[in-house]
C-alpha cells in the first residue's frame, strides 16, 4: 500500500464515560476516550473493526439486542457516524500525525479532559510492514502529554512476522517505543465465545480434572476447515500459506488453552505464563508428523505463481514433553476448499477394554453453531441389549435462546479499553510460537516439503488421514452429530 493511501479515523467517545463498559482497570473512569483506527478505508476496518465499534456503541447507548430493529438501528447509526472524524495522512509523515494529535486534543478539550488524563487507543488496521514507522509517529506526535492517570495503547493485527527472526525484529522495533502493557497483539480467535470458555470448562468442573491427561486421552485434534478457496486473495495468501495464516496463531492459541496447566490465579499474566510454559514444552516437529496439500485450481489465480508450492492445507502433529501430555499427539489441521466449513476441538479418550462400539469424544464446536457435546455409548432403545453411540449435547443456539453472542472483535476491543491483556499475545509467547514452526516453515520455503494436490470439496490429501490413523485416532463410522433444532 502506498504511503498516501493511509487514512486515520478518530472514533470520538465511542463509549460513554459513565458507562460500566468504559471502565479501565488502570486508569480514570472519566477521562475522554479516543479510538483511532489507522487504515480506516481498508478491508479489515470496514468488515471487522467498525462493525465491532458500532455494536459496542449500541450496547452502551441503546441496548439494542435485535440487529434488525429499524428505528433504533437507524438512530444509532446516525449518532455513531456523527462521532467519527476522518483525518487523511501518510504513514511516515510527522506533520500529518501532528494534525491527528491536534484533532484528538480538540476533542479532549471539548470534553474538558485534563491534560494527560485522556485515553487514547490506536488500532493499526494496516500491513505489518508499516507498523514500525506508524508506531514511531504515534510515539513522537500522539502520546498523552503527562502521566495523570490516562493511557496510550496500540493494537496490532497478525501476521506478527513471517518467522522467528522477522517477528523478533518487529517486536524489538515496537517494544523500543512502547512498554509491553501498552501493546495488544490481537488474535481474534481468542475472542470467540467457546475459546474464552475453555479455562472455565477445564478448571471449574471437577469431572474434567482427573480425566484431562495422558492416562485417559488418546489424542487431541484442533481443526479449521473452509469450504472455499482464496477467493481473490491468492496473491496475498501465497506469501504466507496456511501454517502462517491459521495454524501458527489461531490453532496454536487454542492448543495452549487445551494443554496448559492451571494458573495460580485468573490474572492475565499468570494465564499467559502457563501458555508460554506449554509452548516451551513442545518438541521439534518431525518430518513424519507433517502433511501439506494444495487444492487443484489454486494456481489458476493470476496473482499466484505457476510453480507455487504454498500449502493451502496442512496437518501437523505437536508432541508435548511434560508429565501431563507425554505420548499424546496434538493434531493441528487447517485447510481451504475442503468439504465443509467448521472449527472445532476434538478430544478423543482411550478405549474401554472390551468395548468395540466407539471411543468417547468430547467435541467443542467453535463455529458455526457453537456447541459442546460428549459422544457416549448407550443402550439402543428397544427390547434387545445392543449399544449405539449418542451424545450429551449443549448447543448454544438452543440452550441460550435470545442471548446474543458478541463477535470476537467486540470482546477484544472492549478488553483493550479495560486494560485486560488476558486474551492477547505476549512477546515471549509470540517468540515461543515461532520457535516451534520456523524450522518447518524454512524447509517448506526451500522446497524440501512438497504440497500434495487435492480435489476441491474433499477432506484434503488422503495422506493426512493416514497420518491421523497412525497417530492413534479412531474414527467412529455411522455416527454423525446433528445440531438440534429449536
Amino acid at each position: 500500500m502506498a504511503t498516501n493511501d493511509c487514512w486515520h479515523c478518530v472514533q470520538r467517545s465511542t463509549l460513554e464515560d459513565d458507562s460500566p463498559l468504559s471502565v479501565d482497570n488502570n486508569g480514570p473512569e472519566n477521562g475522554s476516550l479516543s479510538i483511532v483506527v489507522l487504515g480506516a478505508s481498508g478491508d479489515l476496518a470496514k468488515k471487522k473493526t467498525f462493525p465491532a465499534l458500532f455494536n459496542l456503541y449500541k450496547q452502551v447507548r441503546y441496548l439494542v439486542k435485535d440487529k434488525d430493529a429499524s428505528r433504533e438501528q437507524l438512530e444509532a447509526v446516525s449518532k455513531f457516524l456523527h462521532l467519527i472524524k476522518y483525518v487523511s495522512g501518510a504513514y511516515d509523515s510527522e506533520s500529518d500525525f501532528r494534525l491527528l494529535d491536534k484533532e484528538i486534543s480538540k476533542h479532549e478539550s471539548l470534553t474538558k479532559t485534563a491534560e494527560g488524563s485522556s485515553r487514547r487507543l490506536f488500532y493499526l488496521a494496516l500491513p505489518p510492514s508499516v507498523y514500525p514507522s506508524v508506531s514511531k509517529m504515534i510515539k513522537t506526535s500522539c502520546m498523552n502529554k503527562s502521566d495523570l492517570g490516562g493511557w496510550t495503547r496500540i493494537v496490532v493485527e497478525k501476521p506478527f512476522g513471517k518467522d522467528l527472526e522477522s517477528a523478533e525484529q518487529l517486536s524489538t522495533q515496537i517494544g523500543g517505543l512502547f512498554e509491553e502493557p501498552q501493546i495488544y497483539r490481537i488474535d481474534h480467535y481468542l475472542g470467540k465465545e467457546l475459546v474464552q470458555n475453555m479455562l472455565v470448562l477445564r478448571f471449574a468442573n471437577r469431572m474434567f480434572l482427573p480425566l484431562w491427561n495422558r492416562d485417559n486421552i488418546a489424542n487431541v485434534q484442533i481443526v479449521f476447515k473452509e469450504d472455499f478457496g482464496t477467493d481473490g486473495r491468492g496473491g496475498y495468501f501465497d506469501q504466507y500459506g496456511i501454517i502462517r495464516d491459521i495454524i501458527q496463531n489461531h490453532l496454536l492459541q487454542i492448543f495452549c488453552l487445551v494443554a496448559m496447566e492451571k494458573p495460580v490465579s485468573v490474572r492475565p499474566e499468570h494465564i499467559r505464563d502457563e501458555k508460554v510454559k506449554v509452548l516451551e514444552s513442545v518438541l521439534p516437529i518431525k518430518d513424519d508428523d507433517i502433511v501439506l496439500g494444495q487444492y487443484e485450481g489454486y494456481r489458476d489465480d493470476p496473482t499466484v505463481p505457476d510453480n507455487s508450492n504454498t500449502p493451502t492445507f496442512a496437518s501437523v502433529i505437536l508432541r508435548v514433553h511434560n508429565e501431563r501430555w507425554e505420548g499424546v499427539p496434538f493434531i493441528l489441521k487447517a485447510g481451504k476448499a475442503l468439504d465443509s466449513r467448521k472449527a472445532d476441538i476434538r478430544i478423543q479418550f482411550k478405549d474401554v477394554p472390551g468395548q468395540k462400539q466407539g471411543r468417547n469424544e468430547f467435541v467443542i464446536r467453535l463455529q458455526p453453531s457453537e456447541a459442546m457435546y460428549m459422544k457416549l455409548t448407550v443402550k439402543q432403545p428397544g427390547l434387545e441389549m445392543s449399544t449405539v453411540q449418542s451424545e450429551l449435547d449443549l448447543s448454544y443456539r438452543q440452550r441460550y435462546q435470545g442471548v446474543a453472542i458478541p463477535e470476537a472483535y467486540e470482546r477484544l476491543i472492549l478488553d483493550t479499553i479495560r486494560g485486560d491483556q488476558q486474551h492477547f499475545v505476549r512477546r515471549d509467547e509470540l517468540k515461543a510460537s515461532w520457535e516451534i514452526f520456523t524450522p518447518l516453515l524454512h524447509k517448506i520455503d526451500k522446497g524440501e516439503f512438497k504440497s500434495i494436490p487435492y480435489k476441491q470439496g474433499s477432506r484434503g490429501p488422503a495422506e493426512a488421514d493416514k497420518m491421523l490413523e497412525k497417530a492413534g485416532y479412531v474414527q467412529t463410522h455411522g455416527y454423525i452429530w446433528i445440531p438440534p433444532t429449536l
